[in-house]
């Protein structure tokens, strides 16, 4: 599994959203600057996430962006899907394999591996994150 920039970009930018929102909408430029993020790329992302449900939006002048629930139900493995689709280590096709080879390796190594780097990315949520990033930098600055 290979996580693009779009996999990347993303995860900085929720965990800034997280951060920063505190009950209130964040916009994006905020984010943007904030990362260093091209607003126009984080537009991009955040159009996936909020198909996924991952984040709400609110138009306007004093809109932008919010969690859509609390930091404790999503997950990096949430945030990960919603960018960057199937995180298999290899596509699972939907043939059956030809060999016997080829099957041993499909369900005893690449099935594993796929199924201990979901249940660690399926176990860390934003709270985790924000709690152990707040312990490093106790006091996030705030952009006005």
């Amino acid at each position: 599994m290979k996580v693009s920039t779009k996999g990347r970009y993303g995860l900085r930018a929720m965990i800034d959203l997280a951060l920063y929102s505190k009950c209130d909408l964040v916009p994006l430029a905020s984010i943007a600057e904030r990362q260093d993020i091209s607003k126009s790329y984080l537009e991009q992302v955040f159009s996936a996430l909020r198909k996924a449900g991952l984040v709400k939006s609110i138009k306007g002048a004093q809109g932008g962006y919010m969690l859509s629930s609390d930091l404790e139900s999503i997950t990096v493995g949430m945030i990960l899907r919603a960018l960057e689709g199937d995180l298999s280590v290899v596509p699972m096709e939907d043939s059956a394999p030809t060999n016997r080879i080829e099957s041993y390796v499909r369900d005893k190594i690449w099935k594993e591996i796929d199924e201990k780097v979901f249940s660690y990315i399926d176990g860390i949520t934003l709270k985790d994150i924000i709690d152990d990033y707040l312990k490093m930098d106790p006091a996030p600055m705030y952009y006005i």
